[in-house]
Order: C-alpha cells, then structure tokens, then sequence
C-alpha cells in the first residue's frame, strides 16, 4: 500500500519568496498581523495539514539597512514564535503547531518550560525546531562579540537537547493524582529531578509543569552538516531538510535513518521532510506566470545580498553577476545551505545573477512549477524512492501560493489516496504517526 504523505506548512508572513511582500494581494504587514496567522493556520487545519511551522531569529539579521529596508526577509518585523503560537492553539483545534527556538542564545530550562506550556494550551499539539542560530547577528543582542564556532554551537545543542528531555520527564504521566479527601495534589514519588552536571548546563530540576498529553513535544531539527546530521539523528523526531536533488535527497534521507539506527532509535520514528517551494496553476503555462511575475519583481541588490548571507556572508558586489561563481571559503554560518547552493551552481553552470533569481525563492529547497498532477507526480515519487517521508510547504505568497497548493495540489493527492481526509488523533504525534514515549524513551 502507498505510503501517506505527511505535510506541513511553513509560515513566512509574506510567503517564501523574497519579493512576495511586493504584491498588491499580499498584506505586507504579515509578521505582526494576527488575524492574517490566524487565517493561515485555520486554512491549513482545515486542509488537515499536519502541523504549522514557523522559522525564527532572535535579531535582524544583516547590518546594510539601505538592502534591508527593501525586503520583508530579515526578520525585521515578525512576532516571537511560542507567543504566537499560544495565541494561534486557542483559535485552532487539531494543527500541530512548531516554533523554532535557538540553543545558542537561551537556556534549557526556560525553552522546556515555554514549550511544554503550549503543549499543554494546546492539548499536546506542540513542536520545538531545535536549531543553534546560523544569524551571526544574534550575538551582538546577547553580549557576545562574534557568534560561537559551528562545531561549539553543536556540542552546547546536543547536551541542551537532554537536558529539555530530562526536564519533560520530570514527572511521570500520572503523578497529579489531585486527591482531594486525602489532600495530596501529586505522588511525590513520581516525580524526578533532572539533576543535571554537564559541559554547559547545571540544572537540577524539576520541571514545573506537569507531562505533556503527548508524552513530549515533537523535536524537528534541520541540520544538514556533519554535526547537524548526528544532532538529527540523535534528537529529532521530525528532520526538516533542503534538498533539490532526488538522488542526494534519498542519500540524505539513508543517512538520517542509518544515524538514527545506530543511535539505538527505531528508524521509523525519525520522520524525514523536504522543503517544498510549489508554484501551481491549472495549467503549466498558469504556473510559470505565477513565477515570472515573482521572479519579475526581485531587486538584484536585494538578490545579492540574500546570497551573501546564505554563502557565510561572502560579499559577491566586486565579482560580475554574469559570470560564474568564485570560490567560497568555508563558513562559521551553515554550512549546508552554503555548500547544497554551491553544489547546484557547480552542477547546473549556473552564473551569480542564476543562482540568486532562483535562490530569492526557493532558497535550496526543492522548487516545482506546474499543474496540480505535475506537482503530486513530483511529490509521490520522492516519498516511493525513499527521498522524505513529505513535505513541508513553502508558499511562495500569502495567502495565495497556500490557497492554490489546497485547492489545487491536495484534490490531486487525495484522489490517489495519499493524503488524508481528515484527522485521525488529536495531538501533534498522532498526525506524524509517531508514538507517546514513555519517560527516559
């Protein structure tokens, strides 16, 4: 039998393009209008999609404000995540709802706390994106002088990763016995500090807040590199990834599932999603108008300056944009997006001015243009070659590109019988098909 795909949504509060703001059905208030998130999240619950996704940054990032002032892509005016998600699981019933969190800028006990909160507002339905910031900007909000190395980010992740599980599992699923006649609120018995001595954190725990509904939130990590495959493996229950390529993405996706196995993880429990950047219309002709009339309106400096921050911040002014890329040097910032654009640019000849126009979209994410059968083709082969598990759709506009892939895209899925028609459990775990850990799991 087929497998079922998995989807989830990605909030940009314009859409994933970086010239999405600039179109005249797009609010380009977006990141700070709550009623246009909760309009997306109530759209994509109602498609049944299993979760929302939101990126974040704790700083603007970049520091040439004439190139930032031009776009809506700088984090330059959107609400912090657990805020607007808790707002969001009081107006939703069954989406999952994911935020993403840094570990290099925060600390476990707090992050454990916030999320575990909105499991419980939202009746376990929540989901952390474990990342260590690739903004080397934030450092200057936090009192350091430069962003720590790639390989410190990391290991600091890993033990704040165990160090929020053991906080989760600080009480045992029924440790509220709320005995009024005996007049005990909880089992002491049940309850287990975390205790905590490591290279970067001492925590002692308990948490206070009881278990999630769903045994833990959801972990998604998007690592890519080395480290970040490992940190995947080891943490994630769900892997958010940026793959262009059939054949490197079922590489990639191999690679997860054999690290996780040698984790001592079940691999089947290590969900594995690809970015999606889907430009739909009817026709195929309707699709590539839809693009052009993006890609029509993309500043070059803006274009440029969007590249420079995915290559590590490698200034590309002095170079010419019609000529090939030059050798990038190695980066403190992430390291896989800057080597999957090199790749591409290498693989395809693709000039400066080529491998921007596409990056101000897709942005290394798997980008398909056409009809809703070309688009489910596409998607149901990377998910029968083992390539990802599904996907996470990126609109290119709001609401837009989110109501044509609905519309259009998820008839098409259905009618082949790969994507539900409705919810078939209520929390974040029973969507992705994952089960409810038990304490130390």
């Amino acid at each position: 039998m087929a497998r079922e795909i998995k989807l989830g949504a990605f909030w940009y509060p314009t859409g994933y393009h970086i010239a999405a703001w600039r179109l005249p059905e797009v609010p380009a208030d977006g990141g700070v209008n709550f009623n246009a998130c909760v309009q997306f999240a109530q759209m994509a619950e109602r498609a049944r999609f299993d979760f929302i996704f939101l990126p974040d940054s704790s700083s603007v990032r970049g520091d040439d404000w004439d190139i930032i002032s031009r776009g809506a892509h700088r984090y330059v005016a959107q609400l912090e995540p657990v805020s607007l998600l808790s707002g969001l699981a009081a107006l939703t019933a069954n989406i999952g709802l994911i935020g993403t969190v840094a570990t290099t800028y925060t600390e476990p006990y707090h992050v454990a706390r916030q999320l575990l909160s909105l499991d419980h507002i939202s009746g376990g339905r929540a989901g952390w994106n474990l990342v260590t910031s690739q903004n080397e900007f934030e450092a200057f909000n936090f009192g350091f002088a430069k962003h720590p190395d790639h390989q410190e980010r990391y290991h600091r992740a890993r033990e704040f990763g165990a160090v929020v599980r053991k906080l989760w599992d600080s009480w045992e699923d029924n440790a509220f016995i709320h005995d009024k006649e005996s007049g005990v609120f909880f089992d002491h018995t049940r309850v287990h500090p975390a205790n905590h001595q490591g290279d970067y954190f001492s925590v002692r725990g308990p948490l206070n807040v009881p278990r999630s509904p769903q045994g833990r939130p959801v972990v998604t990590q998007a690592g890519a590199s080395g480290p970040g495959r490992e940190l995947a493996a080891d943490s994630g229950d769900v892997v958010f990834t940026a793959q262009n390529d059939l054949a490197a993405a079922r590489d990639f996706y191999g690679d997860i599932k054999r690290l996780a196995a040698q984790a001592g993880r079940d691999p089947d429990q290590v969900v594995v999603l690809a970015g999606l950047f889907p430009f739909v219309g009817k026709t195929r002709e309707e699709a590539q108008s839809k693009f052009d009339r993006l890609q029509d309106l993309i500043d070059e400096q803006v274009g440029l300056s969007l590249l420079k921050g995915q290559l590590g911040e490698f200034d590309l002014t002095a170079y010419p944009v019609d000529q090939p890329l030059p050798d990038i040097p190695d980066t403190n910032a992430s390291k896989s997006r800057k080597n999957l654009l090199v790749e591409l640019a290498r693989r395809e000849g693709y000039t400066i001015r080529d491998l921007y126009k596409p990056g101000a979209g897709a942005r290394g994410h798997l980008q398909l243009t056409g009809s809703p059968r070309d688009i489910a083709d596409a998607m149901t082969t990377w998910v029968d070659a083992s390539a990802a598990d599904g996907f996470i759709i990126m609109p290119p506009s709001l609401p837009g590109g989110m109501t044509d892939f609905i519309e259009l895209v998820l008839p098409e899925l259905r009618k082949r019988r790969r994507f539900r028609e409705d919810y078939s459990g209520s929390t974040l775990r029973d969507h992705l098909g994952l089960p409810h850990p038990g304490r130390g799991e």
